[in-house]
């Protein structure tokens, strides 16, 4: 690692900590929610918002074809070619399409909510408060194109603040509507209410920071309107098939965990889900934010693509690394924080899915490769094998090995589609992991695996004092390995002085 300074370690973690911080703030706001929510719902009421949730996220995933995605890609493109035009084109374009797709959906979502409500709830009782999603579909799919302009500007401060403030207003405000309803002795009739009324703050705060951002107006062809529309519709519809493909596998999986198990057991299996993707959602949206859009400009210079991917892999392990053994070893603790002693079986799928959100981390970036190059169909395959993986892996799992089996069935899925996703950019790129990150494999892989199995043959105070000690130095580890990678004088002040004082680092290296 060589100086540092000509590598985008520094940009990375730049990127990392305002989206990470965002995370943050956003992972303490959904503790007082997922809290309030576990304690005024039970696991019943809180496995219903998850199907309702369920139906929403795959409606607006077919309601806004991708526009999201493929907004930023083609925005950020826009505006890497300095053609005012053409970025004021491709914006009016796509706020003209997520308009009418997400009217669209919405419309839809209310004439089919009757077979819907059959098909999640196993009855017509749910069809009214399916109908009343439409509004939070509709108000998804607006947001999310307001939100795709702010990203493909690489406005990412900005974009960290519409996931805080909405965030906050949501929880805010769903908190309020879902204990009113509790007060009145039926808390379930306030969980669509309080979906509506989270859409709701995104749409308001993601629409204020759009209109900050100053774009022409432009006088556009019938033809030039339809050629804008095809090319966002062209890569949209392939970032939709992923979407829509995870979250029917998920949608698929909490109707079999319904079916086979409980109602509960759906609260049990969400809540270990949301806890699971918290931890590592920082480093994924921070991939998405900002590393996805500096991959697509370097996307036919082979060596630069596999050299971003690479250094996104090992700054996102040494970020994860540590939370990762840190959840392992108290995730009773950690489950019973957020939630209550009702959820205690979640514990167990979390402690399985934090092994797959692991890999979760190394293999995303080489997954960005197919879209930054275009490859459609090649990325449209893996994704589908890799849920079709996981579908078959949880209906064996859930067999064989009950609610634990769904959280065995993701890390299941993630050795296989990590095994395949590296052997398809091997051959697409001439993918090779670096040299830093075998050794990071090599360091944590051990770790991981002693915190994991010690669960299983030491007393429960035994493995949280080896969990704490093992991710006291995996957290000193990381920041050292981070402060290597990173010139100092890049840093703010304040965190040169607290590398300083913790001696990460010398005070001779601070300019």
């Amino acid at each position: 690692m060589n100086n540092p300074g000509k590598h985008t370690y520094g940009q990375i973690l730049k990127s990392s900590v305002l989206i990470g911080s965002s995370s943050v703030l956003n992972m303490g706001l959904g503790f007082i929610r997922t809290k309030a929510m576990a304690v005024l719902l039970g696991t019943t009421g809180y496995g219903l918002m998850g199907l309702y949730g369920q139906v929403q996220d795959l409606t607006r995933t077919v309601a806004g074809v991708g526009m999201n995605n493929s907004g930023v890609r083609q925005i950020a493109a826009a505006v890497g070619t300095g053609d005012s035009q053409r970025v004021a084109r491709t914006v009016t374009t796509l706020r003209r399409v997520a308009f009418g797709t997400g009217a669209l959906g919405a419309l839809l979502l209310a004439i089919f909510r009757h077979p819907i409500s059959r098909m999640t709830f196993g009855d017509d009782n749910h069809a009214g408060s399916i109908a009343l999603l439409a509004v939070a579909v509709f108000f998804g799919d607006i947001s999310a194109a307001q939100g795709a302009l702010v990203q493909g500007m690489r406005k990412i401060a900005d974009l960290a603040r519409i996931s805080v403030l909405g965030a906050f207003y949501g929880t805010l405000f769903s908190i309020v509507i879902v204990y009113y309803f509790y007060r009145q002795g039926a808390a379930q009739k306030g969980v669509v209410p309080s979906l509506v009324c989270v859409a709701g703050m995104a749409i308001l705060t993601s629409w204020w920071y759009a209109r900050k951002i100053k774009v022409e107006r432009p006088v556009m062809t019938t033809r030039q309107v339809v050629d804008e529309s095809s090319e966002l519709l062209k890569l949209g519809v392939v970032f939709m098939a992923r979407s829509l493909m995870t979250l029917g596998a998920t949608y698929l999986i909490v109707i079999m965990v319904r079916q086979k198990i409980s109602l509960g057991a759906v609260g049990c299996f969400q809540a270990a889900w949301a806890l699971g993707g918290q931890f590592t959602s920082f480093i994924l949206e921070a991939m998405g934010a900002d590393f996805y859009p500096r991959l697509t400009a370097v996307a036919n210079d082979n060596v630069e693509c596999n050299r971003l991917v690479n250094e996104q892999a090992e700054v996102g392990l040494l970020l994860a690394g540590p939370g990762v053994i840190a959840t392992l070893t108290f995730a009773p603790l950690v489950i019973q924080l957020f939630y209550t002693a009702e959820f205690g079986p979640a514990a167990e799928i979390l402690r399985w899915i934090c092994l797959g959100m692991m890999l979760r981390v190394a293999s995303w970036p080489m997954g960005f490769i197919l879209i930054a190059k275009g490859e459609r169909q090649l990325y449209f395959w893996t994704e589908l094998l890799g849920n079709l993986t996981f579908i078959s892996l949880v209906w064996a799992g859930i067999s064989v090995y009950s609610l634990k089996g769904t959280g065995m069935a993701f890390f299941g899925m993630y050795i296989v589609y990590s095994a395949g996703i590296y052997l398809v950019v091997r051959r697409l790129s001439g993918f090779r992991w670096s040299k830093a990150n075998r050794q990071l494999a090599f360091l944590f892989v051990p770790l991981v695996a002693t915190v994991f199995v010690s669960w299983y043959f030491l007393p429960r105070a035994a493995v949280a004092i080896a969990g704490a000690a093992i991710t006291i130095g995996a957290g000193v580890y990381s920041l050292k390995t981070l402060c290597k990678l990173i010139p100092l004088e890049r840093l703010p002040r304040v965190v040169q002085k607290l590398v300083v004082l913790f001696r990460l680092a010398s005070p001779e290296t601070i300019v």
